[in-house]
């Protein structure tokens, strides 16, 4: 597929509006985007014109974002591009077949969106704590994948721990505990 993609840094302008739907979450906000140029005549920087760009996340990535970001946060964003056109009552002016058949009333305004991949707040302005997220327990269709056992080494001379019972619930068919062997 040949999507346009973009990174944009800017700051965050809305608040994040979360919506759940039936294909999963989906988050949106504006960022906005503002270029600073060095002025050799006055010898300051100055702001260029500011870029508003709707973006839009979804699943996961927009439950997260509804978590992490608020107005004001500096981010990056890095998504597929998408470009709209429509009139200022809300129809569509790129279909030519539409419901105006192409005619052109009204004011017509142009939006850019962003369809997120990656999202993350841009650490040259600031410090971020990172958290992962704990996954919710598998579903009953989802197969239960085996981890291998804690293996426990003990330093060369140590006596080996006395074994009270059966080996622990988690060792598996397959999967045998490591056991420190004794010093020749």
């Amino acid at each position: 597929m040949n999507d346009t993609t973009v990174t944009v840094v800017g700051n965050v302008a809305t608040n994040v509006d979360y919506r759940e739907t039936a294909s999963g979450g989906v988050a949106r906000f504006r960022i906005a985007v503002t270029p600073r140029r060095w002025d050799r005549q006055s010898a300051s920087w100055t702001d260029g014109y500011t870029s508003f760009y709707t973006v839009v996340a979804w699943r996961t990535l927009a439950i997260n974002l509804a978590g992490s970001v608020s107005v004001g946060d500096p981010l990056l964003v890095h998504g597929r591009l998408r470009i709209r056109e429509e009139d200022r009552d809300g129809y569509r002016t790129t279909d030519p077949g539409g419901p105006r058949n192409g005619q052109r009333e009204g004011q017509r305004r142009t939006f850019v969106d962003i369809e997120a991949v990656a999202v993350g707040h841009d650490l040259t302005r600031g410090t971020s704590a990172f958290r992962r997220v704990v996954k919710a327990a598998p579903k009953a269709t989802e197969p239960v994948r085996e981890r291998p056992v804690q293996r426990e080494v003990l330093p060369v001379g140590e006596p080996l721990p006395e074994s009270s019972g059966p080996p622990p619930a988690e060792v598996r068919e397959g999967v045998q505990p490591q056991v420190a062997a004794a010093p020749f």
